[in-house]
């Protein structure tokens, strides 16, 4: 089973249904026990990361999610699920986030309107399970202002440019992250969450 983490700041009823349309055995869960036995972990978000750090923190979740992800549990965190895998957030000051990727979340630079809202390609730029079968190049759906600068080669697995042309994808071993929304970008998106189920062997 997938556990669709909710600590009160993600967009967890699109995510649990967009699996479901693609054969996943999945739970929308804040319960530590079920988190760590999951096959595999999917944490969404909206919002800024000070406040999903805070929800995680408030719910007992930080280790949890440490925990899960140092064991080799398969990781997906969407859009602030991702961010909040970084060392630190510049997002409305200085935030310590979970600290698993050395690197930042930074401001996109003025020049486009921010957030950055809508369809925009993501260009693979090495090979990962999580994008088998989807095109290079395939538009997906976004809406941030903020982006992931990874501080050491080796995580990033697609970009995309927007002002300048920035991570829209991290993968490395069992941890995953999409700056877009897989769940709200049509075909491609519902193979990437197909492709994240087989990875953890969680289809019905």
């Amino acid at each position: 089973m997938i556990a669709v983490v909710d600590y009160g700041a993600g967009n967890v009823a699109s995510v649990i249904n967009a699996l479901s349309r693609v054969g996943a055995d999945a739970c929308i869960t804040r319960d530590p026990d079920v988190i760590r036995t999951a096959a595999g972990v999917i944490v969404p978000g909206v919002g800024a990361a000070a406040d999903v750090m805070s929800h995680l923190t408030g719910h007992g979740l930080v280790d949890v999610l440490r925990e899960t992800i140092a064991a080799g549990t398969p990781y997906l965190g969407i859009c602030m699920g991702m961010q909040v895998l970084f060392s630190v957030s510049y997002e409305d000051g200085e935030h310590p986030c979970l600290g698993v990727i050395p690197g930042a979340v930074r401001r996109l630079p003025g020049g486009q309107p921010l957030p950055h809202v809508g369809w925009n390609q993501v260009c693979q730029v090495r090979s990962s399970p999580l994008f088998h079968g989807i095109p290079d190049g395939a538009d997906f759906y976004f809406v941030h202002s903020y982006y992931v600068d990874p501080a050491v080669e080796g995580w990033t697995a697609a970009t995309t440019d927007y002002g300048l042309r920035f991570t829209s994808a991290i993968a490395r071993d069992n941890v995953m992250g999409t700056q877009f929304h897989p769940e709200k970008s049509g075909r491609w998106g519902l193979k990437l969450l197909q492709n994240f189920t087989r990875m953890a062997g969680a289809g019905r």
